[in-house]
């Protein structure tokens, strides 16, 4: 059975987990890899710290967002449900296609365009940051099925077995084994970094966390394991961690003479999941003790998240392309780019989409009571 009762900790972590999304695009135009608008410097440290924090926030989203995809059927039938993802999901998506994601466009190729409505001209619409909103709702229409399953009976000996399995302290995390073969094997099919939908290596790797959340919601029990063995996978994690940091700064001429780039490679992936899910359980159990309570603060906070994902990374582009410019190093730029985005994307948020009607259902809000 699905436990109907409001989760607080899983409504904090989708606050956190957005919020240190937001973080890791202030710091996209300075740690040296692609953005949409790149500072003439680049800060290695930065980089050094993110390619460990880009492990785990979005895993951790997926699963969250499978938590609530069943929480949400609970009270609906099938085709309500697909009413309800489609409010929620495709209208924001298409309005956001149309009118967020453009100006991004726009200052990654100002020097190409002579006004901004000629974005416009030749379609040239794309869904940037969008993509987490257009893959949950695909993954969400395709698991309907499987939704069903788990809430039908027939589940209910294959949710013993797992309950069981879970119930011993390696259980939960043996569940990463899975999820290193299913990443290495579709690397290899699909080597692209792509959040595309149709590159299947990363639609497997984030659609894993989210049947795991379903399944850890259908299972109960499975949360009760998590708590009870947090201190164990917090410390599997921080072993991973040391692993990871090790793997990344050790020099290629080291390895380069025994093991093969593919190799090389398939141990990253393999380290990189590791990380992912031993940080996401332990989270996960630490949170029912940190963060299992309501309040005003987090009411407000979960309403105004949606629309605070939305907007966020066009606010950093258009502000970043002249705060990039500055004569500032890049701890200062950074500083600005985090004093004049957050209070900009509030404002419009307060202001310009949480009193009206039209604007909350652009940005997948409910209606005001």
């Amino acid at each position: 059975m699905i436990e109907k009762k409001r989760r607080y900790d899983l409504d904090w972590l989708r606050v956190i987990a957005i919020l240190a999304v937001y973080l890791h695009h202030i710091g996209m135009p300075f740690n040296g890899d692609k953005f949409h608008i790149m500072n003439s410097e680049s800060s290695k440290i930065l980089d050094d710290i993110m390619v460990f924090f880009e492990q785990f926030r979005l895993p951790l989203l997926f699963l969250i967002s499978g938590t609530g995809t069943m929480f949400a059927f609970s009270k609906r039938t099938w085709f309500q449900f697909l009413k309800e993802r489609s409010i929620r999901l495709l209208i924001p998506l298409f309005f956001g296609v149309l009118f967020i994601v453009p100006p991004q466009t726009y200052y990654e190729n100002i020097d190409s365009y002579i006004s901004y409505f000629k974005i416009y001209d030749n379609i040239n619409l794309k869904v940037n940051h969008l993509w987490f909103i257009e893959n949950l709702f695909i993954i969400s229409v395709l698991a309907i099925p499987l939704i069903l399953f788990l809430k039908s009976s027939k589940s209910n000996k294959i949710l013993t077995i797992l309950e069981h399995s879970t119930s011993k302290k390696y259980g939960v995390l043996l569940w990463v084994i899975p999820l290193i073969f299913i990443t290495i094997v579709l690397k290899k099919l699909y080597p692209s970094d792509s959040k595309s939908i149709t590159n299947l290596s990363s639609t497997a790797f984030y659609g894993y966390f989210f049947i795991s959340g379903m399944l850890f919601t259908s299972a109960e029990n499975i949360w009760v394991y998590l708590k009870t063995y947090r201190k164990f996978n917090l410390t599997i994690f921080l072993t991973s961690t040391l692993i990871f940091y090790g793997y990344y700064f050790l020099p290629n001429t080291f390895i380069a003479p025994y093991l093969s780039n593919s190799i090389q490679w398939d141990i990253w992936y393999l380290v990189c999941a590791l990380v992912s899910w031993t940080l996401i359980i332990s989270i996960l159990g630490y949170g029912q003790i940190w963060f299992n309570k309501s309040s005003i603060v987090l009411k407000k906070f979960n309403e105004a998240i949606y629309p605070f994902y939305i907007l966020h990374q066009t606010i950093i582009v258009v502000l970043g392309y002249y705060i990039i410019q500055l004569k500032l190093n890049i701890s200062l730029k950074i500083l600005v780019l985090i004093i004049t985005t957050f209070p900009l994307i509030i404002i419009i948020y307060r202001f310009l989409i949480y009193p009206f009607t039209i604007p909350r259902i652009l940005f997948g809000m409910k209606k005001r009571i």
